[in-house]
């Protein structure tokens, strides 16, 4: 049951409007001002204020101002006889939901409550998901050169550089660059990724900067890009090093003047992104051989992160085996196997030559045909090496 406070200086009011929202199922609390509506939410967890702004002791936007400012933040509606434009807008900078004048329209209180109570519960569902997200994206390992990534990371994830994530295949470059969204000021805002080695070299310019209707055969209408899509947030171009030419061209317009045309059209978009890339190509290489553009190298290269081989970290094998097990446990519902310290030794012998990816691939065989406790001679049976 939904629990919602209501902090009015006239009891009538309260009175009320405890009456209507009681008959709805809600559980309500009240109080007689500010002051003591304030405690109310230190010490209890609301899913719903509703707030008359003129009240003695302290006004309802002083009220919202330093709720907003704490860990719980329930949603915030604001009601006042003296409502303004100002009050209200005043009301909706500060992280109202919304703004309803007294006396208040029955039905439109009730419709404002309702989708007030689903937003609450959309933004928790929200944190939720990004905490699960943030443990699953976690970037596991102790070994000094995943450190170094790290410490690259925190140095640059907040600022709006552009980076060039390289390394072999299976390395975990997405990681890198899903860490880089997460700890970035745009992590609110969309992480757009594209595989840039699986989209067609001729479906590629549209892929990125979409297309208007007509613009060829098949585009019955028109289309947003994913530099459109990334506005405000970040753009991931993973495997860069496969990008055709004409679509670095573009690229790098894009990077210059943060515009962007639709195939097909002639008007310029204003887009705002951040722009990572990746590539498991040596781009000086491809630049020699005239297959990748200097000057879009120079401007993806602001920053420069170099993922280790999983060879050059066994130390953190170990760890990845763990969290792997872990992981694939969860994945199938059944209880987390164990390995032997031994097994967990021949890992690391191992050159893994796909990295972490055939490391992680690896874990789940065994995981699927081995024992309660994973022991070295499955170890010597089902892994490739």
């Amino acid at each position: 049951m939904p629990k919602i406070l209501i902090i009015d200086d006239e009891k009538v009011i309260r009175s009320t409007l405890k009456e209507i929202l009681e008959y709805e199922n809600y559980d309500i609390h009240e109080a007689q001002d500010g002051a003591e509506g304030l405690k109310m939410i230190e010490s209890q967890d609301f899913d719903l204020v509703l707030c008359d702004i003129k009240m003695p002791k302290m006004d309802g936007l002083e009220v919202l101002d330093k709720v907003s400012q704490m860990d719980k933040q329930p949603q915030f509606i604001m009601i006042s006889a003296h409502g303004s434009i100002e009050s209200a807008v005043e009301a909706t900078k500060k992280g109202a939901f919304d703004f309803i004048p007294k006396p208040p329209d029955l039905n439109r209180l009730l419709l404002t409550v309702r989708n007030a109570l689903e937003k609450k519960d959309l933004v928790t569902e929200t944190k939720v998901l990004k905490k699960k997200l943030s443990k699953k994206l976690d970037m596991v390992g102790e070994s000094e050169a995943i450190n170094q990534v790290k410490d690259t990371i925190e140095k640059v994830a907040t600022t709006d550089a552009r980076v060039l994530i390289t390394g072999p295949n299976g390395t975990g470059k997405e990681l890198v660059a899903h860490w880089l969204h997460q700890k970035s000021n745009r992590n609110s805002s969309p992480f757009i990724a594209v595989n840039c080695a699986a989209i067609p070299s001729e479906l590629i310019e549209s892929e990125l900067f979409g297309h208007e209707k007509g613009a060829f055969t098949s585009a019955n209408k028109q289309r947003q890009g994913k530099f459109e899509q990334a506005n405000g947030g970040t753009i991931f171009l993973d495997e860069i090093g496969d990008m055709s030419l004409s679509a670095q061209a573009k690229v790098l317009r894009a990077l210059q003047e943060h515009k962007i045309t639709r195939v097909g059209g002639d008007k310029d978009i204003k887009v705002d992104v951040r722009v990572l890339a990746a590539t498991n190509k040596d781009l000086k290489k491809e630049i020699e051989e005239n297959n990748f553009r200097e000057d879009l190298y120079h401007r993806l290269s602001v920053i420069l992160i170099q993922v280790p081989a999983l060879k050059d970290r066994k130390e953190d094998i170990p760890l990845l085996v763990d969290r792997f097990l872990g992981d694939i446990a969860k994945e199938y519902g059944t209880a987390k196997k164990d390995i032997e310290e031994k097994a967990v030794k021949k890992l690391m012998e191992y050159p893994w030559t796909g990295n972490i990816r055939e490391l992680r691939n690896v874990v789940e065989r065994l995981v699927i045909l081995g024992s309660q406790t994973i022991t070295l001679e499955e170890i010597k049976k089902y892994a490739d090496y």
